[in-house]
């Protein structure tokens, strides 16, 4: 066996004239968030108000349960009555940043106005 035949062929020596496959590009994700625009569509935007919510728990998403209370003698009735009007289900990671954004505008809100207390 000659030593020519025992060399190793690479896609370079069979297509001399192909281009360089390119090498990719690092780019922070950071970078891609910051420079990413966001066009918000309302079109099928629902406005509702609720003021109670609840929040159910899996391993593969979080469910937050929002309505109203219906229940206007509460000091009178050992029940509530909540009329729940929309439910959103979130992945851990959306809940995530749902809760960083309502961190940072609950902090701004009492900056302005002033602490909230539960």
């Amino acid at each position: 066996m000659t030593p020519a035949a025992t060399k190793e062929t690479t896609m370079v020596d069979l297509d001399a004239d192909a281009e360089p496959v390119p090498k990719p590009i690092d780019v922070a994700i950071a970078d891609q968030v910051l420079n990413t625009k966001v066009n918000w569509d309302d079109g099928k935007m629902v406005t509702t108000f609720a003021n109670v919510v609840n929040v159910l728990v899996t391993r593969e998403e979080l469910t937050l349960l929002f309505g109203m209370n219906q229940t206007w003698n509460a000091s009178q009735s050992k029940e509530l009555t909540v009329q729940l009007s929309n439910r959103i289900v979130l992945t851990p990671y959306a809940a995530k940043r749902l809760l960083t954004l309502l961190t940072a505008r609950m902090r701004d809100y009492e900056t302005r106005i002033g602490p909230l207390t539960l």
